[in-house]
């Protein structure tokens, strides 16, 4: 390398190189010593195999509700009567007026989460909805609020039908 290289720095040259490869393989090194670190900040497959609950509904009767866990709630499935689906769609007689027909996929199957939406108790199953004892919340056969304390309706979790007796309860990974 000349002087003339070195003291003008309109002809980098050969350094101008080296500094740029340089830099280059630098960067590439912070990022691989990075990703594991990164990597680790995903969920571990335990915590991934409780986002969702995959539930058999063929041993629920109708007229019958059922309770699954699902990220460590309780979920109400609830296989109504052509009776409850009829009343359930003439009341409109309730706090936080959703239609019935958004808060269920299919008529004869409702799936809520199990949490009183005013303090987070767990509503005991009563022949026309549910009953939180704690407050005295009501909630009818669509876990609409009725009556209490409870500001909203009972909240809906993301799922899915995969054959007419199964469903997923809970957004699929990927």
């Amino acid at each position: 390398m000349s002087d003339d290289e070195v003291k003008n720095p309109e002809k980098p040259g050969r350094r101008y190189f080296l500094e740029t490869v340089t830099g280059v393989v630098a960067g590439a090194g912070v990022c691989g010593a990075a990703w594991p670190f990164i990597s680790s900040m995903n969920p571990s497959t335990d915590v991934l195999a409780k986002s969702t609950a995959e539930v058999d509904l063929g041993d629920i009767a109708v007229g019958e509700a059922k309770t699954v866990e699902w990220q460590g709630k309780p979920v109400f499935i609830l296989h109504r009567t052509p009776e409850q689906i009829a009343e359930v769609r003439k009341s409109v007689d309730t706090k936080d007026p959703t239609p019935d027909e958004q808060r269920v996929q299919k008529p004869e199957w409702l799936v809520v989460v199990g949490l009183c939406t005013h303090l987070g108790c767990v509503p005991s199953r009563k022949d026309k909805g549910w009953f939180c004892p704690c407050h005295g919340s009501v909630y009818d056969n669509s876990g609409r609020i009725l009556s209490g304390p409870a500001p909203k309706n009972l909240i809906l979790p993301e799922y899915e039908f995969l054959t007419e007796n199964r469903i997923l309860i809970g957004k699929k990974e990927g």
